[in-house]
């Protein structure tokens, strides 16, 4: 059995002594798990992805991934099994051309230059960009900047892709593209929190509800989306 996993107990965040954003969340995620992180806006979800990689630190409890606690000593091991994607592709595109922001972070972990870019240059064939890798970020599309972002976090070869909103800003072809790569990487968890409700439909198996402070609902999305009640009650209405 692989050990890919991530374990929350009784984790708790607040900023600057307001009140918790986070009241006591416990939830244990496993290999083969796609499971979509779903609130209304400002329910935390961000938050939470962001102390799941020691982007923020909790006020109490723990958090297990592989069996390592996240904290700051950890934090270099904890990334290279945790592949993140922000919000804003920008914020992982940085360098002259997006073939260089996908060997950056193999070159930063030793792989030779040689090995770093046809795995790079394979990413871009296999996304359907392999025209743009001389361009810069700025000269793509969003949904092409979605990818190349997306490529730039698989070419460490993460077991566990943590995704905050991937389809924002993604026209439908865009975000059939994204889902239909999604279904097919080699990682052994996935976690993504959107509002896109249908479209987490056809990439995840297991919806996590966060709703004031805390996981209120754990079980198949299917079931969920398929409760309309429930969701209108959540303020999070399906077809909207």
């Amino acid at each position: 059995m692989s050990k890919t996993s991530i374990l929350i107990e009784n984790l708790v965040f607040a900023y600057n002594n307001q009140e918790p954003v986070l009241r006591g969340i416990s939830l244990s995620i496993s290999a083969g798990d796609r499971v979509a992180l779903i609130g209304t806006t400002g329910s935390g979800k961000s938050t939470l992805l962001e102390n799941l990689i020691g982007l923020k630190q909790p006020k109490s409890g723990t958090i297990t991934i592989n069996n390592i606690t996240v904290e700051a000593k950890n934090l270099p091991e904890i990334r290279r099994y945790v592949g993140f994607g922000f919000q804003d592709p920008n914020d992982q595109l940085f360098m002259p051309t997006i073939l260089e922001d996908i060997t950056f972070g193999p070159l930063n972990y030793g792989i030779p230059s040689a090995i770093a870019t046809e795995k790079a240059l394979q990413l871009l064939r296999d996304f359907g960009l392999q025209d743009y890798a001389k361009r810069s970020a700025h000269e793509l599309s969003g949904g092409q900047r979605r990818l190349a972002a997306l490529a730039a976090i698989l070419a460490l070869e993460p077991e566990i892709l943590v995704l905050d909103e991937p389809t924002n800003g993604l026209d439908p072809s865009w975000r059939r593209q994204l889902a239909q790569i999604l279904q097919k990487i080699p990682v052994q968890i996935t976690l993504i929190a959107s509002h896109d409700l249908r479209w987490l439909g056809r990439v995840a198996q297991r919806a996590l509800v966060l709703s004031e402070g805390q996981i209120t609902i754990d079980g198949r999305i299917s079931t969920l989306l398929e409760d309309t009640q429930t969701m209108e009650k959540l303020d999070l209405p399906v077809d909207w």
